[in-house]
């Protein structure tokens, strides 16, 4: 039985007020995407769209075209996810939280995957995977289908796989630590975009405003984080 002061330890943020970062009684869950540093995140994310769509939507329309947008779009529903489901702190609220964060999710891989795709088709008989945005965006999408298939396994089948609900509880912890991880991949991939030749020499999306818009979605979504959910401290 979790006891009242486990429950605080587990709601207590990185950084900030419990009270700024816990999703409350009355409102509705779609307060979650705005509630506290959400509004900075939501800021840096749509920085980062505008961005690359801006940019991108310039150029004569080719194949390519759909790659940046694509991508863009599947991290901006990528931090919309997380956001939503941080703030949930009631079993009713977790529910919830968590059947919307899968659903965007699902619509955010189905965008990933098909950029990949995008990409290689567009890449034809030229070398793959060689700069350092290939490179990682395929360790980006190779980590994506892995953290999504143990969601998948701890929320839909974990008495079938994991033997076990409580079982698939346990690995809730390590399944957050590696969506956070996998942010810091995500961002990390669109920077090194930023430094392709195609970029520097045709889309020319602005790098200091990249990096202004990641710092601000890791600011916003980073001050969320409750320890306790992470199995950090004593919650």
């Amino acid at each position: 039985m979790v006891s009242v002061a486990d429950e605080s330890r587990e709601q207590e943020p990185l950084l900030g007020s419990p009270s700024a970062t816990t999703q409350k009684q009355d409102p509705h869950i779609a307060w979650n995407l705005i509630t506290g540093t959400a509004s900075v995140a939501q800021a840096g994310i749509w920085i980062l769209a505008a961005l690359v769509w801006s940019n991108v939507l310039t150029l004569p329309y080719a194949l390519f075209t759909g790659h940046p947008l694509l991508a863009s779009t599947a991290l901006l529903l990528q931090v919309q996810a997380a956001l939503i489901l941080q703030p949930t702190a009631t079993p009713d609220q977790k529910l919830l939280g968590t059947r919307i964060h899968y659903t965007i999710q699902l619509l955010s891989i189905l965008s990933f995957l098909s950029a990949f795709l995008v990409i290689e088709i567009n890449k034809g008989d030229h070398p793959h995977f060689v700069s350092p945005h290939g490179i990682l965006g395929l360790v980006t999408i190779i980590a994506i289908v892995l953290q999504a298939s143990v969601g998948v396994i701890q929320f839909f089948f974990p008495v079938t796989i994991l033997s076990s609900v409580d079982a698939g509880k346990r690995i809730y912890k390590y399944h957050r630590w590696a969506g956070y991880v996998l942010l810091l991949l995500e961002v990390s991939t669109v920077l090194a975009a930023t430094q392709t030749p195609y970029n520097l020499n045709a889309i020319h999306i602005p790098t200091r405003g990249v990096v202004i818009a990641i710092i601000l979605v890791l600011l916003g979504v980073g001050a969320r984080i409750k320890k306790g959910k992470l199995g950090l401290g004593d919650a």
